[in-house]
């Protein structure tokens, strides 16, 4: 990925690892099941960071969704003899990693909800999780072309240099939905 990307793609990039870590909790009602966690439900980690934060308990709630998030992929990458070789939509890079984390950080800091910092994530936080929607939203992001590798999606060809070209694809090689996390990756030239 490439070191000036901008606020809007690193903000497109967040809301997208914010939305499918939501969908992927298990939660209260049921979501995705791709991580055991329950982080952003009202009587989950809600409840928790809700007495323990009081002004940025939604940022950490979404934040704790997103670390387990971020560890499953890890766990699934590690599966891989080359794992560093792998761009996931939770391993972006080290420098874009580091990114995300450093605009979450100014987000949760910015006093702003949430739904008002990334607007993309209103409709997902203010209604109970529709499997059929999320299924929607991720067909929206397009159809890459993909091939079934050991351990996930991987899709086919480099990838891109922009950041938003390169989440858009590993949001939509999601579908189809099944039981686990699918692993979309770009695998690097070695």
């Amino acid at each position: 990925m490439p070191s000036t990307t901008s606020e809007t793609a690193l903000d497109a990039a967040l809301t997208a690892q914010l939305i499918v870590a939501w969908a992927g909790e298990a939660g209260d009602p049921p979501r995705l099941g791709w991580w055991r966690t329950d982080m952003a439900s009202e009587y989950g980690g809600e409840d928790l960071f809700r007495r323990m934060l009081p002004n940025t308990w939604r940022w950490a709630a979404l934040t704790a969704a997103r670390e387990a998030a971020r560890r499953t992929d890890v766990d699934s990458r590690r599966e891989a003899h080359d794992a560093d070789a792998f761009l996931s939509l939770f391993g972006l890079g080290a420098d874009v990693d580091r990114r995300l984390d450093e605009r979450l950080a100014d987000l949760t800091r910015s006093g702003r909800e949430p739904e008002i910092a990334l607007s993309g994530l209103e409709p997902w936080l203010s209604k109970p999780f529709d499997r059929t929607a999320f299924a929607a939203w991720v067909a929206e992001h397009g159809v890459p072309a993909t091939t079934q590798s050991p351990v996930g999606r991987r899709l086919r060809g480099a990838p891109p240099e922009d950041l938003d070209a390169a989440v858009r694809p590993l949001v939509a090689a999601l579908a189809p939905l099944g039981p686990g996390y699918p692993l979309p990756h770009f695998k690097r030239a070695s």
